[in-house]
């Protein structure tokens, strides 16, 4: 592609995967790591089905929304693409995004949206984060230039669009800082030790990632991940078990695959226990290694609280909650209706909605595992009963058109769609518009610093028959 820049762009409004957009020169272009209003020299770095995507290489004048980025890793790791811009605007950007997808893909009616949830935590909001071990680094640019360089292992996170490629953290503040002194000790350790890093290309080498997890309630769980077998792990685990008397929960894996998720592998417990205790109102919470859980537990609370209150249960209903997950959603409804049943693809994650259902002394609900559109037929409602109120929670891309059209017939009165993607929430409410109506949107900030935005619709029927 031939070079293509342009001088003096003012930066248009945020849109759609963090970035901004701006015209010039009869060309529309996507801007990362840029602000509304600002003023800058943009380099096209890419072209893709005719759409141009470039960064700023000038900065002129500052839009009135951007700030100076707490991040020293801010525009490289990819995580936090909006946090150069004041908490107000995101959450700003974030609501019009949700009005924006209802307008322009559902072509919806739907009454003023309330105001957007924001999150009262901007940082150390998150309760988990991954990070990967490697041999050879992402170096910056300031670094190619030295003679002696730095050491070429790393510990951190995967740079975007580059599989082969972890930028080394120094500090993260998306995570209570105990967790840059676990993730930084690791790491020393490893070194002093001398055990090999990662090698993302030829899949060998013994240190391989590292999750850490922590509760509201103050609990811990670090599992570290081995590239191969080593007899010095013991002691690498007895090292920073006793560095951090506060992991409650001490797992480690020998994963040899060629990718890292961990929910095929055998993960066993070095010390402590093998789960962590989380709370949500009054529910307590067991989450194990391969458990999946909201990570900003504070707005989870807030989240399942919309849902809650939009559902207006009082006792008598049957609720059926599509995509459960691991159940949290149901078990927190659970004690204002009759009973709860709970759908989910993920056997796993059902396991754990028992355990927890068990746990709290739940009696009023019931949960199935399998493919959502196989499971929720005409005997599957015989078998429970047609429900009072449905809460569906799909994944980002939506509800298949087989779920949708059995909403369709079930004709409950209310239906709440808790989505974590505007825009197929749009499309499956545009799919539905002739027999429900939309009572009230509620925007949830779950990831402050980042685009994504969580949204909670209340549907009623229009007519039944």
């Amino acid at each position: 592609m031939k070079q293509l820049n342009f001088e003096n762009v003012r930066i248009g409004k945020a849109v759609a995967e963090g970035q901004c957009i701006a015209h010039a020169e009869d060309k529309t272009m996507f801007v990362t790591h840029a602000a509304p209003g600002d003023l800058a020299d943009i380099r096209i770095i890419k072209k893709r089905k005719g759409v141009l995507f470039g960064k700023i290489t000038k900065l002129h004048e500052p839009g009135p929304d951007r700030i100076g980025p707490k991040c020293e890793h801010f525009g490289i790791c990819g995580g936090c693409k909006w946090q150069h811009m004041d908490y107000a605007a995101q959450i700003a950007f974030k609501a019009n995004q949700v009005k924006e997808n209802f307008e322009k893909i559902g072509q919806l009616d739907f009454p003023e949206m309330l105001p957007i949830k924001g999150s009262a935590e901007q940082f150390h909001y998150r309760n988990r984060l991954d990070f990967g071990f490697t041999k050879q680094r992402f170096f910056l640019e300031e670094e190619m230039g030295q003679e002696v360089q730095a050491a070429p292992e790393g510990l951190g996170f995967h740079v975007p669009g580059r599989f082969d490629k972890i930028l080394d953290i120094k500090t993260c503040y998306l995570q209570d800082d105990r967790m840059n002194a676990i993730r930084l000790f690791s790491k020393k350790l490893a070194l002093d030790m001398g055990f090999t890093f990662y090698d993302l290309r030829d899949h060998g080498g013994v240190m391989r990632s590292i999750i850490i997890r922590n509760s509201s309630i103050g609990e811990w769980m670090v599992i570290v991940a081995f590239g191969e077998e080593n007899e010095g792990i013991p002691a690498y685990l007895t090292a920073l078990r006793d560095e951090f008397p506060e992991i409650t929960s001490l797992m480690y894996a020998i994963n040899t695959k060629k990718n890292d998720t961990l929910y095929d592998q055998d993960i066993r417990c070095f010390h402590g226990k093998d789960h962590i205790l989380e709370k949500i109102g009054d529910l307590t919470f067991k989450i194990g290694p391969k458990s999946f859980f909201q990570t900003n537990t504070a707005q989870a609370n807030v989240l399942y609280d919309t849902a809650k209150d939009f559902a207006g249960l009082t006792g008598n209903e049957l609720v059926y909650d599509l995509y459960t997950g691991t159940g949290s959603i149901a078990l927190y409804v659970a004690d204002k209706a009759k009973k709860v049943v709970g759908v989910e693809f993920i056997e796993m994650a059902i396991e754990d909605a028992w355990i927890n259902a068990k746990y709290n002394s739940i009696e009023n609900v019931n949960f199935y595992a399998g493919d959502m559109k196989d499971i929720l037929n005409d005997e599957f409602v015989e078998q429970e009963g047609r429900p009072d109120v449905i809460i569906t929670d799909p994944p980002r891309a939506g509800m298949h058109p087989e779920v949708v059209d059995m909403l369709l017939r079930l004709k409950a009165p209310k239906i709440v769609y808790v989505s974590c993607n505007p825009a197929t929430q749009a499309r499956d409410l545009a799919a539905m518009k002739d027999v429900y109506q939309i009572e009230k949107v509620q925007p949830v900030d779950m990831f402050p610093h980042t685009h994504h935005v969580e949204n909670v619709v209340l549907l009623t029927l229009k007519h039944v028959g």
